[in-house]
């Protein structure tokens, strides 16, 4: 059975395209690997777009289900969390990039998980 994934157009169509498989979830690209950097580093950097950690997460696999408000339901390799969507601005906070940085650990996601020459 193939899952599949919608993404939306601008004209309000949408398109299905087939779900990532495990092998295919294991190359991160430069974009992605550098976001993951950026999460990773100390001090925590404030300058992360929403829209860039959201493809980072469905990239890896991640189901993102809408709850209340500003809230996202984020399953990952088994574990679950809870992410806000910045209010004000499409750029996340400190905190929560924190919180983003456990839920990544919790679910077994680091940058040396994908980096070149893994064996």
């Amino acid at each position: 059975m193939v899952r599949c994934r919608t993404t939306h157009r601008s004209r309000g169509r949408s398109k299905i395209r087939p779900a990532l498989r495990s092998e295919e979830r294991d190359i991160v690209s430069h974009k992605h690997l550098s976001l993951l950097h950026t999460i990773f580093q100390d001090p925590l950097s404030s300058n992360i777009h929403w829209r860039e950690v959201e493809s980072l997460l469905r990239h890896l696999g991640a189901s993102i289900e809408p709850t209340h408000g500003a809230r996202f339901r984020v399953v990952l390799n088994q574990a679950e969390g809870f992410l806000h969507h910045p209010h004000n601005s499409n750029v996340c906070d400190k905190q929560s990039i924190k919180l983003l940085r456990e839920f990544l650990v919790h679910a077994g996601v680091s940058p040396s998980n994908y980096e070149e020459g893994k064996d």
